[in-house]
């Protein structure tokens, strides 16, 4: 009598563990590997139950069905191969290894030497071998049943020049709110819990940009000092949710807080990492890709294949030349977007996504494949414009559809408000979207995100706090860190009980934070920056999931109430005048019907157009900003035409108030909208005539309207 294998050839692809309804396909690349088998454990994850073979080999994939598992099944893969590190192969048959398309694992991975493929401490370090078993305190994977109930679930599908991204941390922006049940704090039923959107909502954000959620690990040299890799930098499975943020310990969970979020006209982006992996360089563990085949996996230094290009400064660099890695990555992004139903990504040291053998292409096969691909069309991309490797700073190098992280914004806007000279001919062209990096390709001025403070660095209360940094809590003796900040302390580094100092900090939190939401291009705030959120001063702290990084809802003084209502005034003025968020760049070129003034002016004190020498002057630190509201033929998107007032925001970073001459417009006056100096003062109380001269305080921003007398 014949009896059917346990293992049936199955199919190639897709590539993962897929249940079927009566069983799972199990398909995994390896182009060097010998033998692959697959590890079948016993609910705990403590012990290996059955170990089968991989019967089938197609197109470098191999690939086996098992009939009769289902969803909630944990496995693990061994894989054959040559050990020989001078030539790249490091399998490790006595390594349990990830599955690089699991979409889910179970357990807590603690690094030890076990799970490294040489034997630690060893005179030869990574070229011997090690044949210890990692498998019992290694991460499983687990077979998962897809289905969800998505019927309802519409994307926001929010043009980008009506974003305002919120950048936050899904652990840290939920742990400490008492207003919901504790065991939902830090995960992703946290973040869907009705007070958070009903905060987003009021708050007037219209897209969470998460930190990094792909599953990830903790570092071991930050185990051994008590710290965790907070930030999530250190991705080790591109298609898993990091199982620390799972409440429920479901995928459903992830999927939930999605359409919850877009319920409420809520986008979720979110931050990917996909440069590097967890496994390091040749003395880090091996988790996965390095065992499974590394030679693919990774780009492998051309005369050493031993060691690996390190353009990321996380010790290695994926493949992303490699077909098999290429498609890795998209098909892991098409996950996202066609399971788990997010809106964008924003790419970690996207330059190193666009490296081929020849350096940085900006029409490299990555961003080739992202632009080619139908799922894609309505999804926002967002790049980290550098890395560490050749030609690494590429600040609108990327091309159309991509927008991009404006460091330079960042920096002149932080110098400007410090006071430093020569800074009005640097921040004008900021304020516009800087055409000059971005206006290539047909780009619009969206592709522009401006920001003044995120999560690496200074928050934005510690850039008006502190001079200098303060990260002795990572055990790096300060050393780690961007040691130039562009802040400015006031007098006293760190915590000042001198009220005066306290308001000239909270009054140059809204200066930086007006320029951010009066700037042309899409605005990025970082969360707490709302209410004066501090690190102490770290401005890298990637390793502390404490209170340093946690929001302290509690303990929010009246204050920085009042800061945020501020915050949200200066939202709303955004998205109530379409003149801010123009969907052309700005060059003076267009005229308005109702004034003849151009799209854009720059005004001097006087009252007349900056002239070359308010340019060039060093010491000028006060300026006007002149937007004429129905210049341009611009449409909504349902092809009415697009006309807002004329506004006139003026900046002045110096610190002495002096007369600024409004700009004189027949039949007009001007209607304050919002002023730095006085928070408090109400949209509309203040009128000036056209043509008269206005008291224009130091270290202030004053926002106004046009009011045209209407005709009898």
């Amino acid at each position: 009598m014949l009896t059917r294998a346990r293992v049936w050839p199955g199919k190639a692809y897709p590539l993962g563990a897929t249940w079927d309804g009566k069983g799972v396909n199990f398909a995994l690349f390896s182009a060097h590997a010998e033998k692959v088998e697959v590890c079948l454990f016993d609910p705990s994850g403590q012990r290996e139950i059955e170990r089968l073979s991989l019967p089938d080999n197609t197109d470098q994939v191999w690939h086996g069905y098992i009939p009769g598992l289902w969803p909630g099944t944990l496995y693990g893969y061994r894989v054959s191969g040559p050990y020989q590190p001078q030539l790249g192969h490091r399998f490790n048959h006595h390594k349990l290894l990830l599955d690089p398309y699991a979409r889910q694992f179970y357990g807590v991975l603690h690094l030890r030497d076990e799970h490294c493929g040489y034997r630690v401490g060893d005179a030869k370090a990574d070229l011997s071998f090690d044949n210890r078993d990692n498998s019992r305190e290694m991460l499983k994977c687990v077979v998962v049943d897809a289905g969800f109930n998505w019927e309802g679930d519409m994307a926001p599908e929010l043009p980008w020049s009506n974003t305002l991204v919120y950048e936050t941390h899904v652990r840290g922006f939920t742990i400490q709110y008492d207003g919901m049940p504790h065991h939902l704090r830090g995960t992703f039923a946290g973040l869907a819990h009705p007070e958070i959107i009903k905060y987003l909502k009021t708050l007037g954000v219209t897209s969470v940009e998460l930190m990094p959620v792909h599953a990830f690990v903790d570092d071991r040299f930050l185990a051994d000092r008590g710290l965790r890799n907070y930030w999530g930098y250190n991705t080790i499975g591109f298609f898993a949710p990091e199982p620390r943020y799972l409440s429920s310990g479901e995928l459903a969970e992830f999927k939930t807080m999605v359409k919850r979020l877009h319920e409420s006209g809520i986008e979720v982006l979110l931050d990917v990492v996909y440069n590097h992996t967890a496994e390091g360089n040749e003395l880090g563990p091996t988790l996965s890709f390095r065992g499974i085949d590394n030679a693919s996996y990774y780009r492998l230094q051309p005369n050493d294949r031993r060691h690996y290009i390190n353009d990321t400064g996380c010790g290695n660099t994926l493949n992303l030349t490699h077909p098999r890695v290429l498609q890795m990555v998209m098909d892991s992004l098409r996950y996202w977007v066609d399971e788990m139903h997010v809106d964008g990504f924003r790419f970690d040291l996207a330059v190193t996504l666009g490296r081929e053998e020849y350096g940085y292409d900006r029409m490299g096969g990555f961003f080739d494949a992202i632009r080619q691909e139908p799922a894609f069309a309505g999804v926002k991309v967002i790049a980290e414009p550098w890395d560490i490797g050749p030609g690494g700073y590429q600040l609108g190098g990327f091309p159309a559809g991509t927008a991009e992280w404006n460091d330079r914004f960042r920096d002149t806007c932080r110098r400007f408000w410090r006071g430093d000279d020569a800074m009005l001919p640097k921040l004008a062209p900021n304020l516009l979207a800087s055409s000059d990096l971005f206006e290539h390709d047909c780009r619009r001025p969206w592709a522009s995100i401006n920001y003044v403070a995120s999560h690496d660095g200074f928050t934005l209360a510690d850039l008006v706090s502190y001079n200098e940094r303060h990260n002795e809590a990572n055990g790096e003796q300060n050393r780690d860190g961007h040691p130039y900040n562009f802040s400015n302390n006031h007098g006293v580094e760190g915590p000042s009980s001198d009220p005066a100092i306290q308001e000239l900090r909270r009054r140059q939190r809204r200066n930086m934070l007006a320029t951010l939401l009066l700037s042309q291009g899409t605005p990025m705030l970082l969360a707490g920056d709302e209410f004066g959120r501090s690190q102490n001063g770290n401005n890298n702290a990637y390793c502390q999931d404490n209170a340093i990084n946690w929001i302290n809802w509690r303990d929010i003084p009246p204050e920085e109430h009042e800061f945020r209502d501020f915050v949200c005034r200066l939202i709303s003025l955004r998205r109530d005048h379409p003149v801010l968020r123009r969907p052309l760049f700005l060059h003076g070129n267009r005229l308005s019907k109702s004034t003849q003034l151009r799209d854009i002016d720059w005004i001097s004190p006087g009252g007349g157009a900056l002239s070359d020498y308010h340019w060039q002057e060093p010491k000028a630190r006060c300026f006007g900003m002149l937007l004429a509201g129905d210049a341009g033929d611009y449409f909504t998107a349902d092809g009415y035409p697009q006309t807002d007032d004329t506004l006139l925001a003026i900046f002045n970073a110096g610190p002495a108030a002096l007369p600024f001459h409004m700009p004189d417009v027949a039949g007009g006056q001007w209607r304050c909208l919002l002023d730095t100096a006085q928070p408090q003062r109400a949209s509309g109380e203040l009128l000036v005539a056209s043509g008269e001269d206005f008291t224009m305080e130091g270290w202030a921003v004053t926002v106004f309207g046009l009011v045209l007398e209407t005709p009898t």
